[in-house]
């Protein structure tokens, strides 16, 4: 393992990862794939970005020469594929995106990597490919896949595509799939941050429904040391879900934001609710931690007061994204290049 392709690498996930993997291993070269969609926003990398360690490469997954030429250019040997169409609302809105990128674009990586005889595929999935849960128990390794919306329907058909891989072609297919992610360079249209800049501006919070659906919420740290130790010891062909053993209401975690910030619970407002809002996920991560070590690191408590302190100290990089001007920096920064 020496070059390591991070499909998605501008994202808020892919782009902790690529620091991560930046600091933590000084011998691999990291070479982010990404669009740049909407929430693709390279300035998540300011800090790496003269790294002579890491690349940068625009292009999208279904595009299968562009994919083909980046794996020759960069001797690519190992993918670790974010890349994702990936908020439920959207794929309400609007399936076929979610389906071209998710699978399609799944598929094509996966030829990629079997042509090029990578030494690991790692897929990272999510526990929306489980469905819903009840009042108790939690999702294992085991639990059968039934996905609610579009957008987890997509991501399941990559998972079970990608499996398909490993057991035709013996391609070293891996997977995780993670609970709910909290942390610094989440893009806002998701529940913490978008809670949190509204309250801050004094605007009002949608919350769907009563608020009673519930999450197991990770930090992205968390998440990213997870990843680390199933591309170096995952077992091919194993799936490992990674959840941080906390369990919250949204509603809870509305209320615990504005009294943080010292905001009025009058600033909640209910909306109503998702079309198929799935009621409760919860993440049983033994396999991982008895297997491969890893335990998440954050206590909530902790995690949600240092990831608000980024916010309230990264002002600048969340009104660019609000305002549209985030995209700019691509066009500024390397047109010129």
């Amino acid at each position: 393992m020496k070059n390591i392709l991070i499909t998605g690498g501008a994202g808020f996930i892919g782009s902790n990862f690529v620091r991560w993997m930046l600091n933590k291993h000084p011998e691999y070269t990291i070479v982010n794939f990404d669009k740049l969609t909407y929430a693709g926003n390279l300035e998540n990398l300011t800090e790496v970005e003269r790294n002579p360690r890491y690349r940068f490469e625009q292009g999208d997954i279904c595009d299968a020469a562009k994919v083909d030429s980046v794996m020759k250019k960069h001797s690519i040997d190992t993918i670790v594929h974010f890349a994702a169409e990936s908020h439920v609302d959207r794929s309400i809105l609007g399936a076929a995106v979610f389906v071209q990128t998710n699978v399609l674009g799944t598929q094509v990586l996966l030829d990629a990597a079997k042509k090029y005889g990578v030494q690991k595929f790692l897929q990272v999935s999510t526990d929306e490919v489980y469905g819903s849960l009840g009042e108790s128990g939690k999702f294992t390794e085991a639990t059968p896949l039934h996905p609610n919306s579009p957008y987890s329907a997509s991501k399941t058909g990559a998972d079970l595509l990608a499996l398909s891989y490993e057991h035709t072609f013996q391609l070293p297919v891996v997977i995780t799939r993670c609970s709910n992610n909290y942390g610094q360079y989440q893009f806002p249209e998701k529940l913490i941050p978008l809670m949190l800049i509204n309250a801050l501006n004094d605007k009002p919070l949608p919350v769907y429904g009563k608020g009673t659906n519930v999450r197991d919420w990770l930090h992205v740290d968390d998440h990213c040391a997870a990843l680390d130790v199933v591309l170096h010891r995952g077992k091919v062909g194993e799936v490992y879900n990674v959840g941080g053993n906390n369990e919250w209401k949204n509603i809870d975690i509305v209320k615990l934001l504005l009294k943080i910030i010292g905001k009025p619970e009058s600033l909640i407002t209910y909306v109503t609710d998702r079309l198929g809002h799935d009621l409760r996920y919860a993440i049983d991560s033994t396999k991982i931690q008895s297997e491969l070590g890893w335990a998440p690191r954050y206590t909530f408590e902790a995690g949600i007061r240092e990831t608000i302190e980024w916010y309230l100290a990264n002002e600048q990089w969340w009104k660019r994204i609000i305002s549209g001007d985030y995209q700019k920096y691509y066009e500024t920064q390397y047109t010129q290049r």
